[in-house]
C-alpha cells in the first residue's frame, strides 16, 4: 500500500492492506505488507529491496484510484515512459522513464483478465486495465514487474466511504490475491 499524498491524508490502500494483514492468507502463505512513500526514487528503491532481500513467490501491490468510486481495478500490465507528474517530494524521473535500458511495458505473469472473469466480490464491480496511470502506482508496478520477472500484480482500490471500508476493501484483497496465488501454484506445477 502507499502513503498520503496530495488531499488523501489517510490512503485507502494502505488501510485495506492493514486489513489484509490482520486476515492474513491462511497459514501457509507468509504475507509481509510494506507501506511505500508516495516518492519515485524511495518507492523503487523499497521495490529493489523487496525483491533482492525476500525474494518472494509474488508481489501485489495496491494503490488508491482516485477517481474510482465503488471499484476495484486488476491492472495488467506496467508501462516504462511518459512519468512527468511531480511526485510527494516535487520529482519526477529523469526523462520520464522507470528504467532506461527497460521494455517499453512489461505484462504480469498473473492473467488479469482471467482473475477477473473468475472472480466477484460482492458490493463492488471489479474491472480489467491494461494502463495503471503514469502516476507513482504505475512506475512502482513496472519496476516492480521489471525486478520480479513479472511475478507482480496491482491492485487498485476507490477511496474509502460509508460503503467501501478498509475492512471490506481488506476482505476484497484476500479473496483477489488468494485467487492470484492459485494463478502461482499452477505456474509452478
Amino acid at each position: 500500500g502507499f502513503g498520503p499524498f496530495r488531499q488523501y491524508l489517510v490512503n485507502s490502500s494502505w488501510e485495506a492492506v492493514k486489513e489484509l494483514s490482520k486476515r492474513g492468507l491462511g497459514k501457509n502463505i507468509d504475507l509481509r505488507v510494506m507501506q511505500l512513500p508516495v516518492v519515485y526514487q524511495k518507492a523503487k528503491e523499497q521495490v529493489f529491496k523487496i525483491w533482492t532481500t525476500l525474494q518472494p513467490l509474488l508481489t501485489v501491490h495496491v494503490g488508491l484510484a482516485s477517481s474510482a468510486k465503488a471499484i476495484i481495478i486488476l491492472e495488467q500490465c506496467g508501462k516504462n515512459k511518459g512519468y512527468q507528474e511531480m511526485d510527494a517530494c516535487g520529482f519526477h524521473p529523469e526523462g520520464g522513464c522507470c528504467m532506461l535500458d527497460g521494455p517499453e511495458k512489461i505484462e504480469s505473469t498473473i492473467n488479469m483478465k482471467t482473475l477477473w472473469k473468475n472472480i466477484s466480490v460482492e458490493g463492488i464491480d471489479i474491472i480489467f486495465s491494461r494502463d495503471a496511470g503514469r502516476y507513482i502506482c504505475d512506475y512502482t508496478y513496472y519496476t516492480s514487474l521489471y525486478y520480479g520477472n513479472g511475478r507482480a500484480a496491482f491492485i487498485h482500490v476507490p477511496p474509502l466511504s460509508t460503503l467501501v471500508t478498509a475492512d471490506f476493501l481488506g476482505k476484497a484483497l484476500q479473496t483477489i490475491i488468494l485467487e492470484m496465488l492459485k494463478q502461482c501454484g499452477e505456474e509452478r506445477e
